[in-house]
């Protein structure tokens, strides 16, 4: 029998439960296809003795009791690749839930891969194939029938015996401090906040001119703070692709607004056209020295891209050697500067990064590592220089 809470009377009782727990693991069902913020729909919540599914919707329950739980520091919150789920609490509470574990990132840890699934991890660690028919449920309709419950509920029960798996699996390698980096990530309160001059990034476009480049970033602020207060899509207003054709042409009336490739008809007779040629005309009188700089991809020194091309096969072989995602010791990013001389602060230059990456980094840039293929073992294989 699926315990599903529905009150607050119920929910303290359960939470009174889970105060003597050492861990809880939690997740999310929730929507957002029609929102600017996630609409919460279901939490499941799950300890190694306990298991029940609180109904958010119910009219007569207050989550601050689960909130509470969040914030217990005797509890650790175990999460599957929870950004979006922490957010969401976070975003309702005010709070990230503390302290934090996710299997997706212990995962990273032990080769499974940079976003190993939930179902593949059940799969390949817990050996059980998961029904997941009922994944692409409305989480909104009530009443929720028992199939739809207790395939919720099986994304926290099964997720216990993942966190079990892992947390011995750390403290027997000794590789707990190797998932610290990534852990503080998600519990940075500054990872759920977004910028709204900062959103024109990741929005497509081939552009390298600054004045082009600073409408969009006014347009794309505009309009994300217009889907916040409205809490509704961003793309619900307009789509990134008018976005950038109308700070290519940059319109000062409503009849060229009109001539905009793709603008819906709605925002040329409402009020978003005002709006839209309001933001246009601020653009005028941004200096140039408040420009956009166009993003420029700095050519690696002479010799460099050859450093970089060997650098990414070391890595390579370093993360298969240890068992471990390539991605969690360094980024390209990391191994371009340290190509281009640039090393002061790199996260491979400490810990168990450099134990197993750094130190050969160094040696291989320096002349004083070779990669070599052992005909005989049929593997590649370091050569030092005697130094």
């Amino acid at each position: 029998m699926i315990n599903l809470i529905d009150s607050t009377q119920k929910l303290e009782e359960f939470c009174s439960e889970l105060k003597k727990e050492p861990f809880i693991a939690i997740d999310l069902e929730f929507l957002r296809e029609k929102n600017y913020y996630a609409d919460l729909c279901l939490i499941q919540v799950a300890s190694d003795s306990n298991a029940a599914i609180i109904d958010p919707l119910a009219k007569e329950i207050n989550l601050q009791p689960f909130f509470e739980i969040m914030q217990d520091n005797k509890i650790v919150k175990v999460f599957h690749s929870g950004r979006q789920d922490i957010e969401i609490i976070y975003n309702l509470s005010g709070k990230i839930p503390s302290p934090l574990f996710d299997t997706q990132v212990a995962a990273m840890v032990f080769g499974y891969g940079e976003s190993a699934s939930y179902e593949n991890l059940v799969k390949s660690i817990l050996k059980v194939d998961l029904d997941k028919t009922s994944r692409c449920s409305n989480w909104s309709i009530r009443p929720l029938d028992e199939k739809q419950l207790s395939y919720a509920l099986s994304d926290v029960t099964h997720l216990v015996k993942l966190y079990q798996y892992f947390s011995q699996k750390l403290k027997e390698t000794n590789r707990q401090s190797w998932i610290e980096s990534e852990i503080a990530v998600l519990s940075n309160p500054q990872t759920y906040h977004v910028d709204p001059y900062e959103v024109w990034r990741k929005i497509k476009h081939r552009s390298h001119n600054a004045h082009m480049l600073t409408i969009l970033r006014e347009l794309a602020a505009w309009r994300e703070v217009r889907a916040q207060s409205k809490n509704t899509p961003r793309q619900s207003i307009i789509k990134d692709d008018c976005l950038v054709n109308i700070a290519a042409m940059n319109p000062q009336t409503v009849e060229e607004l009109s001539q905009i490739r793709n603008i819906r008809k709605d925002v040329i007779n409402g009020k978003l056209a005002a709006e839209i040629l309001s933001v246009l005309e601020t653009c005028k009188y941004i200096s140039p020295e408040n420009y956009v700089i166009p993003p420029k991809e700095k050519p690696l020194p002479s010799g460099g891209q050859s450093l970089y091309e060997l650098l990414k096969l070391l890595l390579k072989i370093c993360a298969q050697e240890n068992g471990v995602v390539a991605k969690l010791i360094a980024s390209e990013e990391d191994l371009k500067s340290f190509a281009m001389q640039k090393d002061e602060k790199l996260p491979f230059f400490s810990g168990w990064r450099y134990d197993i990456f750094g130190k050969n980094a160094l040696d291989l840039r320096d002349g004083n590592l070779a990669i070599s293929y052992d005909n005989e073992k049929h593997s590649i294989a370091f050569k030092r220089n005697n130094l």
